[in-house]
């Protein structure tokens, strides 16, 4: 039986939801950027929220939703990279993006359950789904994996225009940072060089979409090659689409997962491709990796961590 918490919670952001679908414009504007940053404070509320288990109509609204926050999502990440990339050295003003904080976490987050998993610095990491402002990419880079090549992913071309446009006047990034324009769908042997992929949140925005991505990944990835992705859970899973990490991960081993509680939205899974052989997957990784130090030896089992802020402190 759902908490009185949770009704209000589901009440208010189909309130919400109404009132975006009827804005004929997205783009950041005070009234647009209120509107969200209402969703995201009411979607942050603690509280267990299972999507799964509320009504289809409610389902219904919450996939529109996803949607139109990918979109909002999309247009606010264009707007920002345009004004950062006017500067004359793009990368010293990446503050200027309002959620920047956020995304130092997670990927610290994210880089530390890497280690977690990986025995070295991977050389050729792949980024599905890396839109026009790949934070992401350039945290990681910058202050992580100062050594290795990012393959980014994307289907706009004008978003990978001005993606490179952040990172071509940047002697170190320009050399590894490289941008594909391309359904990842239609990236089959070339995934094999990847040792670790990212596969961002609103990449499949339902999840039949996810699914088959998930699928092709699945099928065409080097065997023990590290699959990162971003998810959602509880409340935050109607700004974001959700993986079930017990079943829509068939082809991988689930090591961890991670669900935020303070500003940050995603939850971050990581998984890895099952292996052929163990002696198979020793010399895929051999070869893919560089020998940097830096990286944990490899963690075996199956035992997934249900990790926590308070884990992380």
């Amino acid at each position: 039986m759902e908490s009185q918490q949770e009704v209000m919670v589901v009440e208010k952001v189909c309130e919400i939801y109404e009132e975006i679908s009827k804005l004929g414009d997205l783009n950041p504007s005070s009234h647009v950027n209120n509107l969200f940053t209402q969703l995201v404070t009411i979607c942050t509320t603690p509280c267990q929220i299972e999507v799964s288990q509320l009504n289809q109509q409610v389902r219904e609204t919450i996939a529109k939703l996803i949607r139109l926050c990918g979109k909002a999502e999309g247009l606010l990440e264009s707007h920002y990279s345009t004004l950062i990339g006017s500067h004359e050295n793009p990368l010293n003003h990446m503050k200027l993006f309002p959620y920047y904080s956020n995304y130092l976490k997670l990927s610290h987050l994210e880089f530390t359950m890497l280690t977690t998993h990986c025995t070295q610095v991977p050389s050729q990491l792949a980024f599905v789904g890396s839109g026009p402002l790949p934070l992401t990419s350039i945290i990681l880079a910058t202050h992580y994996l100062t050594q290795t090549c990012f393959h980014n992913y994307d289907m706009d071309p004008s978003a990978n225009a001005k993606a490179h446009g952040l990172v071509s006047s940047n002697p170190d990034l320009s050399k590894r940072m490289f941008f594909h324009t391309d359904d990842i769908l239609n990236v089959s042997n070339g995934l094999k060089d990847y040792n670790v992929v990212y596969l961002a949140a609103l990449v499949g925005m339902d999840h039949e979409e996810k699914a088959e991505i998930i699928k092709h990944l699945a099928k065409f990835m080097a065997p023990g090659a590290i699959l990162l992705l971003r998810s959602a859970h509880s409340a935050r899973a109607f700004l974001y689409p959700v993986v079930d990490p017990s079943s829509d991960l068939k082809g991988f081993e689930v090591l961890s997962v991670f669900h935020p509680t303070d500003e940050v939205i995603n939850s971050v899974i990581v998984a890895r491709k099952h292996l052929v052989t163990q002696g198979t997957y020793s010399a895929v990784l051999a070869s893919k990796c560089s020998g940097v130090e830096g990286f944990n030896p490899f963690i075996h089992g199956n035992v997934i961590e249900e990790l926590t802020v308070e884990d992380q402190a």
